[in-house]
């Protein structure tokens, strides 16, 4: 396949395994599983696995795997280098969707997976021609909610047959704009337009029109055969799912499941700082894996000396000059989280969806960010409170440094639907590994942010109005239809989650103008539960850009009390006019936005760009936050921001 470039973030989002992008001359490729993302040793003596290895305890334990990699980046290879180690490396694509149609006289031809060249028009209408004319991918695939994609079945389509027996040569035509302006044409004297294949099913019916109408609705449904082209695999007939016709570019065609955490030490500041950066070196990486799993007892009680002399003899000594043996217990400690908080083990089969945005995991975070540590990946401070804000916010956490992992472990498309773990896993890879070799692709990325976290009193009392509840509801009654008719987990979204959301929107969206970094490059993360010892109220803005970008100390600037209290200031005066009002508020009576799931909000106040948002820009109110124009009162910052 011809080559094309592409960031290495990227490649776990949103042009991960399964995803489509296109190259640079126009070919659409799809990105291929992890099977071949990087050699053996008897394919490359050259590939050192070790300098690609991450490693984040909470978050191995969660995926069930041993470690996390970074994509490859491509080295080129010059003859006379010295260090010749990982050059060459390249993630593969493979060519899809496979059927082309001619522009000129719009025949429909399949090619393959592996083809590299241009692809040419053989029809005899060109046999005059000097040179054939080059065929173009169609734009329309076929998929299924459990992730598998097909070319679209012209042929089973305009026959209206499960297995057509006819093969003579296929024709797209165009007759105008819209799906019924494209119709499929056969030598045989069969047509057929293409109007409907993108409809789902219906609450009367669960079958697609795809699947239900593919034969003229004769009772014999068109279903799903498992293919995955990204894995070479053509369908096993095990899937069973109904299937809907798709733009090859539409937003819908791929949902990846991005699991995300926060880095916490095991015991802040235990581990020096020089000696930490000997995790980032891959000889040391691989020294402790080989340890760790040779160890029987526990995996915590073991030798400290025994583990001192195995590093000293395993790597050169300028590497481990002035390290002892506590540091180079603590250090292992610190590699594979013993000693610290070890989240819930779920099982590999579970159907749980939410691996790391629940309260069991976001607890032992925000109990850390809060009482500020002091550590090379996890560094915070006390900035104090402006007296103005104090009534509302109790706690400020300047954030200096963090450092975040992004893993993907598996994605869906055609709709947003739960995914469990090993079923996500699987559609990543075709050979499937045990836990101590199993890997995802991950990307790691160091920042800054704030943290704010409410006053808990005032929280409660306000949470406590049954007009505040009662807004609230009007969210989750919302969503609640969506689920049913989707298929989705069903959630109860509290006042203090949709206003704490709301309110991060609104200082994400202050902060770009303060502080001068785009909006794309800051995320919020919500520390909001109600569980009885495990309550939550914050929020964290942070900076995890990938790039020069997430660490330019301008959140850390902005969390000085004069200068957060402006922000702060600033996000409430807006969000109490936004520019389409009154339009904006009054449609909070009844919903806006995806599944109706927002009440006041919207691209002229609390919309922010959806990498940045941890609900794809869902459940958010302003009324909540600074109140309505019909209830003043409502808003927990009502007072503040008159």
């Amino acid at each position: 396949m011809s080559t094309g470039d592409i960031r290495r973030t990227q490649l776990v989002a949103p042009f991960g395994v399964g995803a489509m992008s296109m190259l640079v001359n126009g070919t659409s490729v799809i990105t291929a599983g992890l099977d071949h993302w990087f050699p053996t040793a008897k394919e490359d003596s050259n590939y050192e696995p070790e300098e690609f290895q991450a490693s984040d305890w909470r978050l191995e334990k969660q995926l069930h795997v041993s470690e996390f990699r970074l994509p490859p980046d491509f080295r080129p290879y010059y003859a006379g280098d010295s260090d010749s180690r990982n050059t060459g490396l390249k993630v593969p694509a493979l060519r899809f969707p496979l059927v082309h149609f001619c522009m000129y006289c719009r025949r429909l031809e399949a090619s393959t997976l592996n083809r590299t060249g241009r692809v040419e028009c053989k029809d005899a209408k060109h046999n005059d021609w000097k040179r054939p004319p080059r065929m173009a991918q169609v734009p329309f695939v076929m998929a299924c909610p459990k992730g598998h994609l097909a070319d679209f079945p012209f042929s089973e389509w305009v026959h209206r047959s499960l297995r057509p027996a006819c093969r003579k040569p296929l024709r797209l035509r165009s007759y105008g704009g819209g799906l019924e302006g494209q119709v499929v044409v056969c030598e045989c004297g069969e047509r057929r337009s293409l109007q409907g294949i993108m409809q789902g099913g219906s609450q009367q019916t669960v079958a697609t029109y795809l699947s239900r109408e593919l034969i003229g609705g004769q009772g014999n449904e068109f279903l799903c055969k498992g293919s995955a082209p990204w894995l070479a695999e053509e369908g096993n007939r095990l899937c069973g799912e109904n299937v809907r016709g798709a733009l090859r570019g539409a937003g819908n065609i791929y949902f990846p499941k991005v699991e995300s955490s926060i880095y916490l030490p095991v015991v802040a500041g235990a581990v020096p700082a020089e000696v930490k950066e000997l995790l980032k070196h891959p000889k040391v990486q691989s020294v402790l894996l080989d340890f760790y799993e040779d160890s029987d007892a526990g995996r915590s009680e073991i030798d400290p000396v025994a583990l001192h002399k195995k590093l000293v003899k395993r790597l050169p000594a300028e590497l481990v000059d002035g390290v002892g043996v506590e540091e180079s217990h603590a250090l292992y400690k610190e590699r594979f989280g013993i000693g610290g908080q070890v989240p819930a083990d779920v099982p590999l089969s579970s159907d749980v969806d939410l691996l790391t945005a629940d309260d069991s995991w976001r607890y032992p975070e925000y109990a850390q960010i809060r009482q500020a540590p002091k550590d090379d990946d996890l560094a915070a401070s006390d900035p104090g409170v402006h007296p103005d804000s104090a009534e509302a916010i109790s706690r400020v956490r300047s954030v200096e440094t963090l450092r975040e992992t992004r893993v993907l472990r598996g994605f869906t498309r055609l709709t947003d639907t739960p995914l469990g773990l090993a079923e996500g896993k699987q559609m990543l890879r075709r050979n499937k590994l045990d836990r101590e070799h199993d890997w995802l692709p991950a990307y790691v990325v160091r920042g800054e942010g704030i943290y704010l976290e409410l006053d808990h009193e005032r929280l409660e009392v306000w949470e406590g109005r049954s007009e505040v509840k009662a807004r609230a509801q009007l969210i989750s009654d919302h969503y609640g239809v969506a689920a049913s008719n989707r298929g989705l987990l069903l959630r109860d979204f509290s006042p203090r989650f949709v206003m704490l959301h709301t309110l991060a929107h609104l200082l994400i969206n202050e902060l770009v103008f303060a502080c001068g970094y785009s909006s794309a490059s800051l995320r919020e993360r919500l520390y909001v539960s109600t569980v009885p010892g495990k309550e939550m109220a914050g929020l964290l803005v942070y900076t995890a850009a990938g790039d020069s970008e997430g660490t330019m100390g301008g959140l850390v600037r902005m969390s000085v009390p004069s200068n957060l209290n402006k922000v702060l200031q600033a996000s409430l005066g807006n969000a109490t006019w936004c520019s389409t009002d009154p339009v904006c508020m009054d449609a909070g009576k009844h919903g806006q936005g995806t599944d109706s799931c927002n009440l006041a909000a919207c691209h002229g106040c609390a919309l922010v760009p959806e990498t940045s948002c941890e609900e794809f820009n869902r459940f958010l109110d302003r009324g909540l936050v600074i109140g309505t124009f019909d209830e003043p009162d409502l808003g927990f910052f009502s007072d503040i921001a008159r």
